[in-house]
């Protein structure tokens, strides 16, 4: 298909990339979440009353522009999609910080920290995090399940449970896996459709099984050890 793509814009997008503005505290090494942000009354959400819940519903947009609280994951959102770029003691950092000001008011923003708290071993945080998006309208966290149903939350549950649970990733054209099992679990299993494979993955306590289900050999890296799949 023909377009009308241009060199020059590689360029104009390049100089647009290389001149972004990022605001840093060096002190306490985050990435800011906007200018200013410090200057606001840093409250955690644990610290909040119950009646206020959620602030959607319960704040007017003025007081809730005033105040810490984040709706969803937004510098995290950013590392978790570019997780790669950033080492595991700075999205410690970021996360530590941001996730007690999230009220997660949100279908987008529990399974992004899923993943992140999976990454960093907080295992029981990335177990809450999974079940608050399993179980948004299940249980109607937000209040507002009657508006229907989120679709978001259900592909959030399988990112949570293969990109969290199962640490599953795509690098240089492989797929890595760094997999645990909540002490709350015996065990779960997925599929994944990957490059004319079918493969599927069954974790249970002490034991991980990847098994080649349908397509030609391929090498699969588990817990950093290439392990060659045959059907």
């Amino acid at each position: 298909m023909k377009t009308t793509f241009k060199d020059e814009e590689i360029e104009r997008w390049k100089h647009i990339s290389d001149n972004m503005y990022y605001p840093f505290d060096a002190k306490r090494k985050v990435i800011l979440q906007q200018d200013g942000f410090l200057d606001k009354e840093l409250i955690p959400v644990k610290d909040l009353s119950p009646a206020d819940r959620p602030l959607n519903q319960k704040w007017s947009w003025d007081r809730i522009l005033r105040s810490c609280y984040i709706k969803q994951a937004d510098v995290l959102q950013g590392i978790f999609l570019f997780e790669d770029d950033f080492d595991l003691e700075t999205i410690r950092r970021n996360f530590d910080f941001y996730e007690p000001l999230t009220v997660h008011e949100s279908s987008l923003s529990p399974c992004v920290h899923v993943i992140l708290a999976s990454k960093l071993g907080y295992k029981e945080q990335a177990y809450e995090f999974y079940l608050r998006t399993a179980r948004l309208d299940l249980d109607d966290y937000n209040n507002d399940t009657e508006e229907g149903c989120h679709i978001t939350s259900m592909a959030g549950t399988w990112m949570s449970l293969v990109k969290g649970f199962g640490g599953m990733r795509v690098r240089d054209g492989k797929l890595h896996f760094n997999p645990f099992i909540p002490d709350q679990w015996k065990s779960y299993s997925f599929r994944l459709e990957f490059r004319d494979r079918v493969i599927k993955v069954k974790i249970s306590s002490g034991k991980t099984e990847t098994i080649l289900e349908h397509g030609e050999p391929i090498e699969v890296i588990m817990n950093g050890k290439p392990v060659l799949l045959k059907s």
